[in-house]
């Protein structure tokens, strides 16, 4: 952790949950860098202010979380929050860590309808959950749903493989004003959603009984980790909530990882991500929508997707889904598409089978979950 000390000199911008500062730095050259405060965690800064700041990832260049963070305003310590009465700890053993009101421990106004007879038995009824590898397939997932169905209520669960604080998503925090999500359940070490869960599987339960969502996404926060290797990114993850959505009688929808423009091979088509995750780490059957398209890469797709379901055994079903319509429901998303710092008409491939994985899900709204 490399530590630095500046002052705030102005406000960059500004949503719910955090602040981002332009703060120069003491003894190195008058640098100013770009400095990024959670306000749950260390109250809101003022110009002049006097900051600590953890400097390691901007120094390292990382793309996603490649600026520094305050993890102090000494001089301006904020008020205890008001006590929630919760004593679930995220973040734990580290030194900011927190305490929440988990969404099913005792003193939550929804623990009896977290200790029901079907939370109990772990019956999320058929509820179609779409599970994706990195964080920016979520818009495109819900401008999939919405064109199916725009009523739909949409429930997003936040799991911790990439930030903890849901608060560094400028992303849900506009599908929020938007009005484009019911809900946020963030689980594990992840905090900061509408409701707090310990476990995935007690989060997806909170979206059906708690949130009465139609449709839930599972997806990390930003920042997948990844180091090239077989099993070394935290994508891995999306198998595991596969699993997790069967266990508990919901329909798992695996939205596929393609790329067209990623000049590393393994990205191509669709990723290595989505071909271990799915086939090597999902053991319970589960839908594969694919964008149906014409285009040359539209055939290796389909070709990689049923090599995919076959090296699976059976238990993913390739889906292929129709793209018409999904091209504006894109441009019509209220927030920046961005993949890997790929925009829509960069890397459209990524976008439309993100959609298309959405629009399938709604699609089982309208026919049932009784399909094999």
């Amino acid at each position: 952790m490399q530590w630095r000390e500046g002052s705030v000199t102005r406000v960059r911008r500004r949503w719910p949950g955090a602040v981002e500062y332009a703060v120069q730095l003491a003894g190195e050259g008058a640098a100013t860098v770009r400095a990024l405060a959670y306000t749950a965690l260390v109250g809101e800064p003022q110009v002049g202010d006097r900051v600590l700041l953890n400097a390691s990832a901007l120094f390292r260049g990382l793309g996603t979380g490649g600026l520094a963070f305050v993890v102090a305003a000494p001089d301006r310590l904020p008020a205890d929050p008001p006590s929630q009465g919760g004593h679930i700890v995220k973040a734990r053993y580290t030194p900011q860590q927190q305490m929440f009101m988990a969404v099913d421990e005792q003193d939550s106004q929804h623990h009896s309808t977290m200790t029901g007879d079907r939370v109990r038995a772990g019956d999320l009824g058929g509820l179609p959950v779409v599970v994706a590898d990195l964080h920016s397939a979520l818009p495109a997932v819900l401008a999939g749903v919405r064109l199916e169905r725009p009523q739909a209520r949409v429930a997003y669960v936040m799991t911790d493989g990439g930030a903890l604080p849901i608060a560094f998503s400028r992303t849900v925090a506009g599908l929020l004003e938007h009005g484009w999500l019911t809900g946020t359940i963030t689980v594990g070490q992840a905090y900061g959603g509408q409701h707090e869960a310990v476990t995935l599987h007690s989060g997806l339960l909170a979206t059906r009984h708690v949130l009465a969502a139609d449709v839930a996404v599972v997806v990390q926060g930003p920042g997948n980790v990844g180091t090239g290797t077989t099993w070394g990114y935290t994508g891995v993850a999306a198998g595991e909530a596969l699993n997790a959505v069967a266990t508990l009688g919901g329909r798992g929808v695996a939205a596929l990882r393609v790329s067209q423009a990623d000049a590393r091979e393994r990205h191509r088509g669709i990723s290595h991500h989505s071909r271990t995750a799915y086939g090597r780490i999902c053991l319970v059957p589960a839908d594969l929508p694919v964008a149906s398209t014409d285009d040359e890469l539209g055939g290796l797709v389909l070709e990689q997707a049923h090599q995919l379901a076959a090296d699976a055994s059976g238990s993913l079903r390739v889906r292929e889904v129709p793209v018409d319509g999904l091209d504006g429901a894109l441009r019509r998303v209220p927030v920046p598409l961005s993949t890997m710092g790929r925009g829509l008409d960069e890397d459209y491939a990524a976008f439309v089978h993100s959609a298309a994985a959405g629009r399938y899900a709604a699609g089982l709204l309208e026919a049932g979950t009784s399909e094999s």
